[in-house]
């Protein structure tokens, strides 16, 4: 985000972790991080990797080690809930550990995920829902189960 022009990720750099994640995504997701291919560098990002099991932790865990040595300027970003630090994939990775604390002002952030999620020409898609053509938008209610 050091500059309005930098894209978005696409949706080979970001692996979403849950608890029903397999080992052969989260292998996938590394094999593209880790194996050097022409492209560029891109920054990869596992999001709630603490969610993963503890199997497919030790299992991500050992392929990362064995595939490290092929590239040594790989650019990987391992996003854990803070409250889950102690579980297996933080843990493994804890001598890399950097507390993230955002860099640029709120208001900057939301301008600039307002000008890449901003449909240009919203004919008859979801974008015509939401504020200013936003393609995405956050539906909440304070009371459960009202319809969203």
């Amino acid at each position: 985000m050091n500059s309005p022009k930098q894209p978005l990720p696409t949706f080979d750099e970001v692996l979403l972790c849950t608890p029903q994640t397999s080992a052969e995504q989260v292998g996938l997701f590394l094999r593209r991080c880790l194996i050097p291919c022409p492209g560029g560098a891109k920054i990869y990002t596992m999001l709630y990797a603490d969610e993963l099991s503890y199997d497919v932790s030790c299992k991500a865990e050992e392929l990362f080690q064995r595939l490290q040595c092929y590239n040594s300027s790989y650019r990987l970003i391992i996003l854990c809930n803070c409250e889950r630090e102690n579980s297996y994939l933080p843990s493994a990775f804890s001598h890399c550990k950097v507390h993230m604390i955002p860099q640029r002002p709120r208001v900057e952030i939301q301008q600039y995920l307002q000008q890449h999620f901003r449909v240009a020409q919203p004919s008859g898609t979801a974008a015509a829902v939401f504020k200013e053509h936003m393609c995405v938008g956050i539906v909440s209610s304070k009371r459960a189960g009202m319809g969203k």
